[in-house]
């Protein structure tokens, strides 16, 4: 059976991400070095980006094409696609699979991934659908956590900012609920805070974790701190969006706020920091970026090492032992 990378929920044998990791590091050496195997020439990646993308788009561009992969890169795919002539997702996937061995695909539907793995019979990876999942942000992520402290579990990690709208958040929470014996905080203004369904998952996995407002209070017991933007383009009130950045002031990360956590401990975020539309108030200040805490950079990069992971299990398929632990689609 073909396998489609859509939600973290799949990926979440230890195995698999122990395998996926080491690969990484591989991608990583290989890079560094110049001497990546051009393992999947004469393959084609459609890269099908229905929103605006800067980090995840070319990196997963730079992951193909180091791979030997040849490329199609179609941008703001709801205007030149025939999508806009009236044709469904699902007809398009169905008329244009049989000209690619694998399709990348950012959507601002939540479940827009799913229905297209539905209907594909090549590998399929979500780069983002709506506010549900972003599994390849998650996944690098979690490789930056071990790059850091050489483990992913017994670790706490605090999320701040736009908990209900972030599917960063929701991606890499879900794959740490499955690691022991971490412990999650979840620090936001209580209109931006855990949605039911995430609260329901982490309860019955058992995980630990809690909801505060309280960030300078959390701040020195973090290994992590994850920080997001006001996502306040799912935001359609202006005067809601209004209040929502101005109550996210209270939450901004600057360096006197960054020093209170542990010499050790590390500032993450999925990028973009929204400091251009933020009125003077970005969710971490300019000043931070040379904090030895500063891990965002850092966190960006891996994302081409695991996106050439990932695409080498899933260019490779069934003779690859990796592509055999991703769990079906849930």
């Amino acid at each position: 059976m073909v396998k489609h990378v859509v939600d973290t929920r799949q990926l979440k044998d230890r195995k698999f991400l122990d395998g996926l990791f080491l690969l990484a590091d591989e991608m990583q050496e290989q890079v560094r070095s110049h001497s990546v195997e051009r393992k999947h020439e004469g393959k084609v990646v459609l890269n099908f980006f229905f929103q605006a993308s800067m980090r995840t788009r070319t990196s997963f561009e730079s992951a193909e094409q180091r791979l030997g992969a040849d490329i199609v890169t179609i941008d703001n795919a709801e205007e030149f696609s025939s999508l806009f002539k009236g044709e469904s997702l699902e007809q398009s996937f169905l008329a244009t699979q049989g000209f690619f061995d694998t399709i990348v695909m950012r959507h601002p539907e939540d479940g827009s991934a799913k229905r297209a793995a539905y209907v594909l019979n090549i590998p399929f990876i979500n780069a983002g659908d709506g506010k549900n999942q972003h599994p390849t942000q998650a996944l690098l992520d979690l490789y930056t956590f071990r790059q850091k402290f050489q483990r992913i579990d017994n670790l706490k990690i605090g999320f701040l900012g736009d908990i209900r709208q972030g599917r960063t958040i929701r991606s890499l929470a879900y794959l740490l609920a499955h690691g022991e014996n971490n412990e999650l905080r979840f620090i936001s203004p209580p209109e931006l805070g855990l949605p039911d369904d995430m609260r329901s998952y982490l309860l019955n996995k058992g995980t630990k974790f809690y909801e505060t407002e309280d960030l300078d209070a959390v701040l020195p017991n973090l290994d992590v701190l994850y920080v997001t933007r006001l996502q306040w383009e799912h935001v359609q009130d202006k005067e809601e969006r209004r209040h929502l950045m101005e109550d996210y002031r209270r939450f901004q990360i600057t360096s006197k706020r960054a020093n209170r956590m542990g010499i050790d401990s590390i500032i993450m975020h999925p990028l973009p920091i929204n400091r251009e539309k933020s009125d003077g108030f970005p969710e971490i200040t300019p000043d931070v970026d040379t904090n030895d805490r500063a891990w965002y950079f850092v966190q960006s990069r891996n994302g081409l090492y695991v996106r050439m992971a990932l695409l080498n299990v899933l260019l490779t398929g069934y003779t690859n032992n990796l592509y055999n632990l991703i769990l079906d689609v849930p």
